[in-house]
C-alpha cells in the first residue's frame, strides 16, 4: 500500500507544477496521460517516491524487528496467563505507535521541506503558489498515483541518464524569467512616459502662469491709466467749482462791504452755490461710477478678463492632471 503522506505530496507536486503563472499556460510534452508531467518533472517525482519508498521499506523493517524481539525474548513459555499476553501487547503496541508516529512526523517534515524547495524557486521569480489542500484527499486523483507506482515507478533510459539533483532546477531563461523581464521592460517603458508627459505638463503649467501674470499686469496698467484720466477731470471740475466758490465768497464779501442790505440775499446766494456744489458732487460720483461701469463694458476689458478666466482655468486643469500623474507614480 501507498504511503498517504506521499500521494499527498505528489497531489501537491502536481498542483504547483501545472498551476498557471501567466496568461500563456507552458505545454509540455506528455509523458503521462492522466497528469500531464513533463520527462524532467516526471522523473523528480520518481526520485522522490523511490526516497519515499526507501524510507518506509526501513521503517517496516524496523517494525518487524519489534515483533520478531518480541517473539525471541517473552515467547518462551509453553503457555501464558491473559495478564502476560495483555502486558506482551501493550508493550508491542507502544513500539510500534512509536514507529509508525516517528514515521509520520519524519514524512510531514520531509515534505514541508519539499515544499520550501518549491517555494524558494518560486519566489526568485516573484510567483506565489497556490494549493488546494481538499484535492489530497481525492480518492480518484490517489488512486491514479497508486496506479503509477506500479505501472511507471521505472523511468525509461533517457530519464535514467538524467542526473539527480539534490535540488530542484531553476526555471530556465525562455520561460518565466522571459515574460518577467519582458514585463519589467514594458512597466519601465510606460513610467518613462507618464515621466516624459508630467515634464510637458510642467512646461504648460508654467507658461500658463506666465501668460496669467502679463495679463494681470495688463489689466492693472490699463484699470491705472483709466483711473488717473478719471481723476485729473474730477479735480479739474473741482477746482473749476472751488474757483467758482472763493469768487462767490470774494464777490460776497465786497457786496457785504458794499451793501449791507444785501447781505441776506448773499448769504442765500451761498447757501445756493453750496447746494449746487454738493449736487456737483454727486454728479461727479455718479459720472465716476458711470464712467467705470462702462469701462467694464468696453471690449478690451471684456477681453482681458475672458483671458484671466481661461488662464485660470487651465491652471486649475493643469494642477488637478498634475496631482493625478504624481499619485500614479
Amino acid at each position: 500500500m501507498l504511503d498517504p503522506n506521499v500521494n499527498a505530496l505528489y497531489l501537491i507536486l502536481e498542483t504547483f507544477i501545472f498551476a498557471p503563472c501567466h496568461d500563456k499556460t507552458p505545454h509540455y510534452p506528455a509523458v503521462m496521460a492522466d497528469f500531464g508531467f513533463n520527462e524532467h518533472h516526471q522523473n523528480e517525482v520518481i526520485n522522490y517516491m523511490r526516497f519515499a519508498r526507501s524510507k518506509r521499506a526501513l521503517r517496516l523493517k524496523t517494525i518487524d524487528s519489534c515483533f520478531q524481539d518480541l517473539k525471541d525474548s517473552r515467547l518462551i513459555e509453553e503457555t501464558y496467563t491473559v495478564d502476560e499476553v495483555s502486558d506482551m501487547l501493550d508493550g508491542l503496541q507502544v513500539l510500534v505507535r512509536g514507529e509508525v508516529e516517528m514515521e509520520l512526523i519524519n514524512t510531514a517534515h520531509t515534505n514541508v521541506l519539499l515544499l520550501r524547495q518549491l517555494f524558494s524557486q518560486a519566489e526568485k521569480f516573484y510567483l506565489r503558489l497556490q494549493t488546494d489542500i481538499s484535492e489530497l484527499e481525492n480518492r480518484e486523483l490517489l488512486e491514479q498515483v497508486a496506479e503509477f507506482e506500479k505501472t511507471d515507478f521505472k523511468p525509461n533510459s533517457k530519464v535514467n541518464q538524467e542526473s539527480s539533483k539534490p535540488k530542484l532546477a531553476p526555471l530556465n531563461e525562455g520561460g518565466v524569467s522571459e515574460l518577467l523581464q519582458k514585463e519589467i521592460s514594458r512597466l519601465q517603458e510606460d513610467n518613462d512616459k507618464l515621466k516624459a508627459r508630467l515634464r510637458t505638463l510642467e512646461s504648460q503649467a508654467m507658461s500658463a502662469l506666465d501668460d496669467k501674470s502679463k495679463a494681470e499686469r495688463a489689466l492693472k496698467d490699463l484699470q491705472k491709466s483709466q483711473g488717473d484720466h478719471q481723476f485729473a477731470m474730477c479735480a479739474q471740475e473741482i477746482a473749476n467749482l472751488e474757483g467758482t466758490v472763493a469768487a462767490m465768497q470774494a464777490d460776497f464779501e465786497k457786496t457785504l462791504n458794499a451793501n449791507v442790505a444785501s447781505q441776506k440775499d448773499l448769504q442765500d446766494s451761498l447757501v445756493s452755490a453750496k447746494h449746487d456744489l454738493l449736487r456737483v458732487q454727486e454728479q461727479l460720483s455718479l459720472a465716476e461710477k458711470e464712467l467705470e461701469k462702462k469701462f467694464q463694458q468696453t471690449a478690451a476689458y471684456r477681453n482681458m478678463k475672458e483671458i484671466l478666466t481661461k488662464k485660470n482655468e487651465q491652471i486649475k486643469d493643469l494642477r488637478k492632471r498634475l496631482q493625478r500623474y504624481e499619485s500614479d507614480e
